[in-house]
């Protein structure tokens, strides 16, 4: 037994319990308030203050937002709100815009006379930026003077250490608010606001409030501008969707209905095998949906089968929820007057009164649109029948699949070289290309917890196949059976073998294609496994540098001379053109030695620009993907420049 403590170090009483309050808790243990330090967190802190400006759009007081990123690490944003009051507050004896911009818990939110609509429930998004934030500026337009106040590090503090007060700089017209930060970088661990992340976050804030105007402005380097705004609102959101997809009719469905809750819908039917469905309360993403969801879904299946079958299109047959969401691209928006979200995270809507409104509005609207768009009504359900024709099909393919999955060792992938640990917390699966690379890999892997599955050639691309093809591809089959979960509708994430699941392929363009073929598989059928973070690409270096006994890895040409100059003279360079050219000793010490091998984990920041990304790349339409790439290999050409 371990020596018991002396008393002089096992004091533990009152005085011991350290309480965190205010800007000092915020700052100890920012990823309690932000989620995390790194790109999410930096891009948090800005999106706190749009959330503000949206709220004030919402509440009918602002029409316009402005989003700056300047050269000096700084961010602004102003809209043409009412502005932050500037009177004294009764309780904290200090302006209004002080007490909001440092004391947590504090604002507008909590009084429903003031924000009817709000995301932001917990009163510490503002004052969070301010904590987190080496400098803030705010400037308040409102009852005709134009307002100023400085913060450091969350605290009223001028550059030069003295207590910073609410300045009065003259009069002025308007209202507004503007909020001009730079992150303290002491904390946060990424350095630059990323244009493209801001860009998508915008656009569909824009999308989801129609008419009001958002601006994004980049100042860094060379000046660019975007102006976001969409009076068709959702409309507009589904085209954007639906722009590289085959629409099966041209009219969109839409309800916009409001009584004490607001519930927007619109829908439409492409030729995908896939559905693209995003549901949205108050502005927030709801990722994991919600009582709004689910009573859209049940409106849709009974609203298609009670027409279809009054129609006689379906001659009493019963459409299942899958069968009429094939191909389905659909944005469902509520604004909710105290809405209830599971968690801190706030990815699933949780009022049970929105089930039922969400039902009775949508199954009322869309049999309207049935009866006056009956040539539009036909087709979809020509759709959905097809749809349950095949998913009908594949139901012995999918049984056949299951069955495989709950079966012993002994009957998994005969090509699989599985390890000997049955813990799947410390369990590998690498997703090889080629017989050759997948033989180094055999030999090369630590035999105890690294199991090797090589795949010969592209596996099929699931953006243009029916479950049916998709099971009775071998290669896919195969994945499926290894990693134990299922697909669809039988995943089970606890059945999972191995929690890292390691694409590994050559650093080469057909690598690439065979990579991108892979991760569109797993986001369509397997998501769950990039959400919690189980998918990872392998990082094969492109050249290996040895000087003596010192060996180093690049990853790019620029690495390369990089590293050559830092190791000095005679120093021999040897070029890796594929994993198939390295001996297994070489592929465990660069790619999958987790002491020295770089893996980049998958992750999906964004559902919505993921979704539309798969599309492009591998949907079925030529064009959209033609454009992208001459975008971007234009791109790619001046950086090297």
């Amino acid at each position: 037994m371990p020596e018991k403590p002396s008393h002089e170090h096992a004091s533990y009483g009152a005085k011991e319990i350290q309480v965190l309050e205010g800007m000092e808790a915020v700052r100890k243990r920012p990823g309690m308030f932000i989620g995390s330090t790194d790109a999410r967190g930096l891009h948090h802190l800005a999106y706190e203050a749009i959330d503000n400006a949206i709220d004030e759009a919402l509440a009918g007081y602002c029409t316009r937002i402005r989003l700056i990123l300047r050269p000096d690490t700084y961010c602004t944003i102003e809209d043409n709100g009412r502005g932050i009051p500037v009177d004294i507050h009764p309780k904290y004896k200090m302006p209004g815009v002080t007490v909001v911009m440092t004391q947590l818990h504090a604002g507008g939110k909590f009084e429903n006379n003031v924000y009817k609509v709000s995301g932001g429930l917990h009163g510490v998004g503002i004052t969070v930026t301010n904590a987190l934030s080496e400098i803030l500026i705010v400037h308040v337009k409102r009852d005709g003077h134009l307002w100023r106040q400085e913060f450091r590090f969350g605290k009223p503090v001028d550059k030069d250490g003295k207590p910073s007060k609410l300045e009065d700089l003259g009069p002025t017209t308007g209202t507004g608010t503007a909020i001009t930060f730079k992150p303290d970088f002491t904390i946060m661990e990424k350095a630059e606001f990323s244009y493209d992340t801001l860009r998508t976050r915008l656009r569909e804030l824009a999308f989801l409030n129609k008419g009001i105007e958002i601006v994004l402005r980049d100042e860094r380097n060379e000046v660019k501008e975007e102006t976001f705004k969409y009076n068709g609102g959702i409309v507009e959101f589904v085209e954007h969707l639906n722009k590289s997809k085959t629409k099966l009719y041209p009219k969109i469905f839409y309800v916009d209905k409001q009584n004490s809750h607001r519930v927007e819908v619109a829908l439409q039917y492409t030729g995908d095998y896939n559905e693209t469905v995003f549901s949205f309360a108050n502005n927030i993403n709801t990722h994991e949906g919600g009582t709004h969801l689910t009573g859209f879904k049940s409106a849709l299946t009974r609203t298609i089968n009670n027409y279809g079958n009054k129609a006689g299109l379906l001659d009493k047959f019963k459409l299942s929820a899958d069968d009429v969401r094939e191909g389905l691209t659909a944005i469902v928006s509520v604004k909710v007057v105290n809405p209830q979200f599971e968690g801190q995270t706030k990815t699933k809507l949780g009022n049970s009164v929105m089930k039922g409104i969400v039902d009775s509005i949508v199954s009322e609207a869309l049999g309207i649109f049935f009866e006056e768009n009956p040539q539009a009504a036909k087709t979809i359900i020509g759709k959905c029948l097809e749809a349950s024709k095949a998913r009908e099909a594949a139901r012995k393919a999918r049984e056949l699949v299951r069955r495989k999955g709950a079966l012993e060792y002994s009957t998994l992938p005969g090509k699989l070289a599985d390890c000997a640990s049955r813990d799947p917390v410390v369990s590998e699966l690498f997703l090889v290309e080629g017989d050759s690379a997948g033989g180094s890999a055999k030999q090369g892997r630590n035999r105890e917890n690294q199991a090797i599955l090589p795949l010969k050639g592209k596996i099929l691309n699931v953006e243009k196949a029916r479950l049916m093809k998709i099971l009775q591809n071998d290669e896919i089959g195969t994945i499926i059976t290894a990693i134990g979960t299922s697909i669809g509708d039988e995943f089970d994430i606890n059945k999972l073998r191995y929690h890292k699941v390691i694409v590994m392929t050559d650093a080469d363009i057909d690598g690439s294609h065979i990579s991108c073929l892979l991760l569109t598989f797993l986001y369509r059928y397997m998501p769950q496994l990039i959400q919690n973070g189980h998918v990872y690409l392998a990082m094969p270096p492109l050249y290996k540098l040895q000087r003596g006994k010192q060996i180093k890895y690049a990853y790019s040409d620029n690495e390369m001379e990089k590293i050559k100059k830092e190791m000095g003279e005679n120093v021999g360079v040897s070029r890796y053109k594929g994993l198939g050219e390295m001996n297994p000793t070489q592929l465990w010490e660069t790619t999958m030695d987790p002491e020295t091998r770089s893996l980049k984990k998958v992750t999906i920041e964004d559902a919505v620009a993921a979704d539309q990304m798969f599309t492009i790349l591998m949907g079925d339409q030529v064009e959209p993907r033609k454009e992208f790439i001459l975008t971007h290999a234009k791109e790619v050409t001046e950086l090297d420049i």
